[in-house]
């Protein structure tokens, strides 16, 4: 733990850098206690306290068991430390969780009782968008106002104008993805479909979809398989991509692509392509 480094600096930082942690603050304390109400940490995924304090051992094992969770789940929680006496004229057993307060026992001789509110910090859902097509000029700019990191990626001649974009690479080479929340949109109409279905293909995600007509993806996953592409794989590409919305503009499509995107991360879902076309 490193306690001199000041926690909401680091918590800019980290923001900046799109790195998973939680910051968890003490919101009330009854009796004695080690950290007083206003205390905060800042806990990295792996669980080690990269700044900040929030008591000793006696609230440090139940805080740090919620703030793992809250990064799995990315929902806040409380956690109320409390002697077990208090948790015996309350009725619940540690570890239970009643209200939306997660209740643990505070073995130590202090006695005193601390509430701690587990708040996950996580990067923003990374989508990437291939192609300089309307449809992915589109895409760039909504799915920015929805708070999605997006890298536009084409070759640079393609671009009537520079994108909408937090990151563009010139060309299909991507960087991979490391985390749950990130998705690939082929959107190159003609421009480079089977390199950047390739790229997309080769590079981690939670969903691929492709922008075009269904005897064109077929065509293409035909070729591909041939040259001994995974079938799996090619099959998991959602195309046409978006839900069906009977779009026709290039916005209309853009829309149906994000909604579908954000409909797989709320609901979990993870295979689309069992999903009918649209």
């Amino acid at each position: 733990m490193t306690a001199h480094v000041d926690v909401m600096e680091l918590v800019s930082r980290m923001r900046s850098a799109e790195e998973a942690f939680v910051l968890a603050t003490v919101v009330r304390t009854v009796a004695a206690t080690a950290a007083k109400a206003g205390a905060k940490a800042v806990i990295r995924a792996d669980g080690t306290i990269a700044a900040g304090w929030i008591g000793g051992g006696c609230a440090r094992g139940a805080v740090l068991n919620a703030a793992r969770d809250a990064l799995i789940d990315g929902q806040s929680r409380l956690v109320s430390v409390q002697p077990e006496n208090l948790l015996a004229e309350l009725g619940v057993q540690p570890g239970e969780s009643r209200d939306g307060v997660r209740f643990a026992k505070n073995a130590c001789p202090s006695k005193g009782t601390m509430d701690i509110f587990i708040e996950p910090m996580l990067p923003r859902p990374s989508l990437v968008i291939l192609g300089a097509s309307p449809v992915a000029i589109a895409l760039s700019e909504l799915a920015r106002r929805f708070g999605f990191h997006v890298t536009a990626a084409a070759p640079a001649a393609d671009f009537a104008e520079a994108p909408d974009a937090d990151a563009v690479f010139d060309g299909f080479d991507i960087p991979a993805g490391t985390t749950t929340d990130h998705f690939i949109v082929v959107s190159t109409q003609s421009k480079g479909d089977e390199k950047a279905l390739r790229a997309a293909l080769g590079a981690n995600a939670a969903y691929r979809g492709f922008v075009g007509s269904r005897k064109k993806i077929v065509s293409l996953k035909t070729k591909l398989a041939a040259e001994g592409m995974d079938p799996a794989a090619l099959d998991a590409v959602k195309a046409p991509a978006g839900l069906d919305l009977g779009a026709i503009t290039p916005d209309e499509i853009a829309l149906s692509i994000l909604a579908e995107i954000i409909e797989l991360r709320r609901h979990g879902k993870r295979d689309t392509s069992a999903r009918p076309s649209s």
